[in-house]
This record gives structure tokens, C-alpha cells and sequence, in this order.
């Protein structure tokens, strides 16, 4: 079953009106570099066949890409490299990559507002709001609830009107019930046209309806149903039989 047809079943009822879609697709420029990283990755020379919908998920191992490219579209949006907005910047470490610089964006509309949460940065992004006299009032104590509390509660007063939203591994900071909860939010803010990429691991995320999934491994960027994709399938075959799963990883014999 391709994603295309997996759409039109039943379980498309997450997209409805005002499809927002602002970013349509990006191309690497002329004088992109041939070789190094992260120009090297398979995912990243074969950016230009992916067309982003309202929903695109970034699926893939460690390495393939998912956040680097995700990084890269949050910085051609204007957003901060580690989180935030294009009003709210900071920085810790600078360890993003030149991808950025060597994209060119094809928008569709330039969206007015949006966002770029990433789970690995978000505490020092909460640290920076809770240091600045102006944004803390607007936020709340963030630091005075969980990771996850807080992470639902930035989306939740973010997550609004007609914005492009990227995500970075959301899954890190959630339980189940809160990426369930994260789900309901991306569902009613696309009810407000607005547009979400997210690079994540997660089979949860992966199913909201309508959703494109765009897997990159060795051989580059394919969009996949859900019920293909690799994570999906390794977490149904553990959870439908773990003894089986855990008796082989963990046995002693490494020819077995």
C-alpha cells in the first residue's frame, strides 16, 4: 500500500480544511559541496524528490539525516538552530551544519509564524526563557514541570493560527499519552492551515492521518506507507512476541 492510497482510507480524517502547506520542496544549490558531511548522506542528495505535505514525517536510523535536514529547513524557515522562533534566539553550542546554506527553499507562502521544538535543546531553551525577564512572563516556569509537561505546554501556546511547525524528535521528551496528546495539537492546529515536518522514531507519531512518510536510508529519501516502514515493523514484531526478539539479541552464541 503506498501513502498515497493509505490517505484516502478512513484514518484520513486529520487533515481537513485550509491544507496549509508553505514549504513545498528544496533543492541543493549549484555550488553545494560533492562531498563531506552532512553532503555525503544519501538522504541529503536526494532532498530535491521530496515534496513536503501539511504532515511529513522524517523517519530513518540514527545517521540518516532526519535531524540535520530538519535543522536545515528550521534555519531557511529563520528559526533559531536550537529551538525556537525567529524572535526567540539563543545559543549554547553551535554544532548545526552548512546544509542550511546551501538549500534553496521553493515556498508555496512564506508563513508569518512557526516554530522549531527539538527535544535535545529544549532545556537550554527553557533555561533562556526562565533568564529573561521580558519571555518568562509569556511562557510560564517551565523548569518547574517535567520535561514532557513542559514540552506539551510550549506546544500547546504555540502551536496555533496558520504556522510551519518543525519538529525535532519530539518522542524524546513524551510518553505514550503525551505523544498521543501531541497528536491532538498538530490535528487541530492543521485544522488552522497550518503545515508540521517532523523528524522522528516514533510509530505512534508516524500514523496520524493523511501523514506522508518519508523514510531515508542508504538509498535515499522513499516515501512509505506506514505499515512499511522499518521502525514500525521492528516495534510491532517486539511488541507481538518480546521473549522471541529479546531470547535472539541476547544470546550468547553470535552465530546463532
Amino acid at each position: 500500500m503506498t501513502a498515497a492510497r493509505r490517505t484516502g482510507t478512513s484514518r484520513s480524517v486529520g487533515l481537513r480544511r485550509n491544507p496549509g502547506v508553505f514549504l513545498r520542496w528544496v533543492e541543493l544549490t549549484p555550488d553545494a559541496p560533492r562531498g563531506g558531511y552532512p553532503f555525503e548522506l544519501p538522504a541529503v542528495r536526494g532532498l530535491h524528490t521530496v515534496r513536503f505535505r501539511q504532515v511529513t514525517f522524517l523517519a530513518g536510523d540514527n545517521g540518516s539525516g532526519k535531524s540535520t535536514i530538519a535543522e536545515a529547513l528550521a534555519l531557511l524557515a529563520g528559526f533559531n538552530a536550537e529551538g525556537g522562533s525567529k524572535h526567540l534566539r539563543f545559543e549554547t553550542f553551535a554544532t548545526h551544519s552548512t546544509l542550511g546554506e546551501h538549500l534553496r527553499p521553493v515556498w508555496q507562502d512564506r508563513p508569518r509564524w512557526g516554530w522549531f521544538l527539538r527535544a535535545e535543546t529544549f532545556y537550554s531553551m527553557a533555561s533562556h526563557i526562565a533568564s529573561d525577564d521580558e519571555l518568562a512572563p509569556k511562557f510560564g516556569h517551565l523548569h518547574r514541570e517535567s520535561h514532557g509537561e513542559s514540552f506539551l505546554d510550549l506546544a500547546l501556546s504555540r502551536f496555533h493560527d496558520q504556522g510551519l511547525y518543525i519538529l525535532d524528535e519530539p518522542e524524546a521528551a513524551l510518553s505514550a499519552q503525551g505523544q498521543l496528546t501531541l497528536l491532538r495539537l498538530m490535528h487541530d492546529s492543521c485544522a488552522e492551515g497550518s503545515q508540521f515536518i517532523v523528524a522522528t522514531h516514533s510509530p505512534m507519531l508516524m500514523a496520524f492521518p493523511g501523514a506522508a512518510i518519508v523514510h531515508l536510508d542508504s538509498s535515499g529519501p522513499q516515501e512509505l506507507a506506514w505499515e512499511e516502514v522499518p521502525a514500525v515493523q521492528l516495534w510491532r514484531r517486539y511488541l507481538q512476541d518480546p521473549d522471541s526478539v529479546l531470547r535472539h539479541l541476547l544470546e550468547d552464541d553470535p552465530d546463532s
